[in-house]
Formats: C-alpha cells, structure tokens, sequence
C-alpha cells in the first residue's frame, strides 16, 4: 500500500474520527468520513478543515495544499456509501457490541481486500473482530490523541489476524508519516498502561491542592519534556472520553490506578468535557480542536 493514493473510510465523526480523518485527506486520500448523525457529521467537517485552515495560518501548510485536502473529504451518514474502501478505520464509542455490529454489517458492504482497523486501545481486538465473517483482516491501529500532531500508531493483532493484514497495515501507516509500535492484544495497550494512570495522578494532585492548572501544566513540561501539560491534553481528548477508557481499563484490570478521580465524574455531569464543549480545566473561546 506504500505511496499509493487510497479510499479510506472513517467510522465516527468525534474527536478520534474527525482527527484521523485529518490525517488521510493530508497525506492524499480520499476520505470518507461516515457518522449515524448529521449534526455530528457536520461537527466532523468543520474540526479537519478548521485543522487544515489553522495549519495555513501558522505557516505549516500552504493554502493549495489545504485545499486539495478539503477537497478529498466527503461525508456521509450512509453505510452504502462506504463500498470503495481500501481501508476502513472504525474510531466509534467503544462500546463492543456496536464495534462487532458495525464491522458486521460493513462485511455486506465492502470487498473482502478491504482492510479493516479498530482505533480501540480498551476493548480486545479479537473481540471487535469477532463481529467479521473475515476476521483475519482486522487490526487494531490505536492513533494517540491528537491524530494529526501525534506520530506515533500503536499495532495490535487479533488473535485471527492473518500476516497479510499485519504487513499491509504497516505498510500504510508509513505511508502516512507515522511510527508504528506492534503491542499484544491487552487492555490499554502500552500507552493507556501508563498515560491513564499518570493523567489521573494529576488530577488527583490538583484536588490535593499540590498546584494550580496552570502550574502543573507548566511543570510537566518543564521537567519531563512532555509536549504539553496533562490538563490542555484532557481538555483536547475530552473528560468524558477519559472517564469511559479510564473506566473500562480499570473493569478489566481492577488496579485502582485506572479508576476516575472524583473530579472526572463532577465535570463530566456538569457538561465540561474540555475544548469541545467550550470549557474544561480551561476556557475557551474557540471550541475548534486545534483552535488558539
């Protein structure tokens, strides 16, 4: 699949959706960007091409550029429409019945050499791939958050994943500009084993009063390097996604590190799920992902 133009459908319109969708109209393909809801479908667009318009602005992209890739994604709230997909990526709630029930039905709408990917990191990949007649070509592809900043793709195999896939999805990822990672089949991959409890760590040191927002997010990135502090990176992936991953990891490890801090649940029931949502651990003003 290197350095071919390719059909790529994304499944879910969200944060990870609208993201990775992002990243394939960038790197050339066309990008069909599917979503059950209208609204969501149109909050999906209007995150890739106020990236891609952000990405003018700052210099990082000319406006030719950001152009043809806008002009790459189409959206679409019917399955049918996906049937010329070389590779589906499925970035839905995660929730394993829905994933099983979507790749079901996908099996009925596109070709058998059409690769399909799971973007879970909580949930097992052979069971989302259970719910193919052909199992053997899903693969687990988890982008860390935020897909188009982020280079690296964690790679997980089912337990049917057949060699082919594996090959073909790698092969595709360095075709995108990222660094892959081959990880077993485990709740939260490598990166959720030791991100979740971390981000819940400084939470739990902002309740204790160890630091301000402001102070921790200075911190973090002043002693240990990391791009940005834990709370702008919350706010960008959403409090109630943190709240469902760190829930299900901790459902099936049972480590009280994974479990949400009581602070998650107070903003989540208050609608404060971050940047999306026009508040968070920050206010902001502009709720597009990647806005100033």
């Amino acid at each position: 699949m290197s350095g071919q133009r390719r059909t790529v459908a994304v499944l879910g319109a969200g944060t990870m959706g609208s993201g990775i969708a992002t990243v394939m109209v960038r790197a050339g393909h066309r990008t069909l960007l599917y979503d059950v809801a209208e609204t969501g479908l149109a909050r999906g667009i209007e995150t890739v091409n106020g990236f891609l318009d952000n990405s003018v602005r700052l210099g990082k992209l000319a406006a030719d550029e950001a152009a043809a890739a806008k002009g790459l994604l189409v959206g679409t709230t019917d399955l049918g429409d996906l049937a010329p997909s070389d590779v589906v990526v499925e970035a839905v709630w995660e929730d394993l019945a829905l994933k099983k029930e979507v790749f079901g039905q996908l099996d009925d709408v596109v070709p058998e050499r059409t690769l399909f990917h799971t973007n879970t990191s909580t949930l097992s990949v052979t069971g989302v791939a259970s719910g193919s007649r052909l199992p053997e070509r899903v693969v687990g592809t988890h982008y860390c958050n935020p897909a188009p900043l982020m280079k690296l793709v964690e790679v997980a195999n089912g337990r049917h994943t057949a060699s082919w896939a594996t090959r073909a999805t790698l092969e595709f990822l360095s075709s995108l500009g990222k660094t892959s990672v081959i990880t077993k089949d485990r709740p939260g991959f490598i990166v959720n084993r030791f991100l979740i409890p971390w981000e819940n760590s400084c939470i739990d040191a902002l309740e204790a009063g160890l630091g301000t927002v402001e102070s921790i997010d200075a911190a973090v990135p002043g002693s240990i390097g990391h791009p940005m502090g834990p709370f702008r990176l919350l706010d960008i992936v959403g409090l109630d996604i943190h709240q469902q991953v760190a829930t299900r990891l901790y459902e099936q490890l049972r480590d009280p590190r994974f479990f949400p801090p009581p602070m998650v649940d107070r903003m989540v029931a208050a609608g404060d799920l971050g940047r999306k949502t026009g508040r968070g651990f920050y206010d902001y003003d502009d709720t597009s992902l990647f806005g100033s």
